[in-house]
């Protein structure tokens, strides 16, 4: 493992780079500031450089660090496990070279990127660009840091528990056609101690998506998705009921209380989602993290959408789901009415990040525990 604290001269004292403002690694990694804080304050990928005033900066080998925690939560690998392998990547060692693969950065679509290049050629590098270029070049020294990879810390269940996992995703699908409700509750039951956020990612979701594939032939009554739906509902809502209860009991304030309620997240559901099983399934997640969550079901025009977040005043805004190219216009309109509210969108798909507005207080996410971990880390 590599220290994270700058290299020093020859006569032991630190190197002058002035290092990056949190704010400008938050506008490189396409991240809120407050992201930035929590890795920090949880993982301790935080600023090693200081100036002169004693403010802490980030070198380039820190910013290195956070793009690779930065790719990896996007992949879907867990925060904790990204970022181990962001402090434990080996980043020395490692030329300089522009055609490194880097973190997601939308201001480079549109061909920006090599006009970039050209004024680099012509124009001094500041600080700022300077540091990205560094962080480019040392992602290259990551385990499958090239395209197709998942990246250095991506784990994979055992050969055990995975196979255990597959044959419950089988058994939901198997009632779900069979249309057998008591079945698909038993098998989709979430206890007190439960995880959402696995079981939406591990359980339900693939049977869902699955289901979603098969053409069925029924009779009058007769919906494997409403089947697979009801239960994954009834799951979140005991699940959620039993988890304040046992919170209210632990001497905590109930669900409703102005305390609580100051750092409310808003979920909608793309307008065109009949049942929207990703918007709910975050919603329980983070509840399960002690956060508050509300979903927005029903109508939700876009002047009805910005009436909810100037009547709610939330922390963010989520749209969850499971849709390969979702109605955005929702997303637009409260980004043009609050443009510093932090919003988050679930795209898995690279073709539909295009029609996500750009701005740094607007974030895609391509996986669940991406998302979770992003929206936690605004509103903590």
């Amino acid at each position: 493992m590599t220290s994270s604290r700058p290299a020093s001269s020859e006569d032991g004292s630190r190197t002058s780079s002035p290092g990056l403002a949190v704010a400008a690694v938050a506008r490189r990694l396409g991240v809120a500031p407050a992201t930035l804080r929590t890795w920090d304050r949880r993982y301790g990928l935080g600023p090693s450089g200081r100036t002169a005033g004693s403010h802490r900066r980030y070198t380039p080998e820190d910013v290195a660090r956070l793009l690779v925690m930065r790719r990896l939560t996007l992949e879907g690998v867990a925060p904790v496990d990204a970022a181990r392998a962001a402090l434990e990547a080996e980043l020395d060692d490692v030329g300089a070279d522009d055609d490194a693969p880097t973190a997601p950065d939308r201001s480079s679509e549109g061909g920006a990127e090599s006009e970039g290049d050209e004024r680099a050629e012509r124009e001094p590098e500041g600080p700022e660009q300077s540091a990205s270029r560094a962080a480019r070049s040392h992602l290259r020294a990551l385990p499958g840091g090239g395209e197709g990879g998942r990246g250095a810390g991506a784990t994979s269940l055992p050969g055990a528990a995975q196979s255990t996992i597959s044959a419950r995703v089988s058994a939901v699908i198997d009632a779900a056609l069979a249309y057998d409700q008591a079945e698909c509750d038993s098998l989709l039951r979430l206890g007190v101690q439960g995880d959402p956020a696995a079981w939406w990612t591990q359980l339900v979701e693939p049977a869902w998506l699955r289901i979603a594939q098969r053409t069925v032939l029924g009779t009058p009554g007769e919906v494997p998705e409403l089947v697979l739906a009801t239960a994954a509902l009834r799951a979140l809502r005991e699940f959620t009921q039993a988890f304040e209860h046992a919170m209210v009991k632990a001497g905590n304030p109930p669900a409703n209380h102005p305390s609580r309620m100051r750092k409310i997240v808003l979920i909608f559901a793309a307008p065109d989602e009949v049942v929207p099983l990703a918007a709910h399934a975050l919603a329980a997640a983070l509840v399960a993290k002690g956060a508050t969550a509300r979903i927005v079901t029903g109508p939700a025009s876009t002047h009805r959408s910005v009436e909810l977040v100037t009547m709610v005043r939330p922390a963010a805004v989520v749209l969850a789901t499971t849709l390969a190219r979702p109605d955005l216009d929702v997303v637009h309109a409260v980004h043009e009415s609050f443009g510093e509210l932090p919003i988050f969108v679930g795209l898995r798909r690279d073709d539909a990040a295009s029609e996500v507005p750009l701005a740094t207080s607007v974030q895609r996410v391509r996986s669940f525990p991406g998302l979770l971990h992003e929206v936690l880390a605004v509103v903590g």
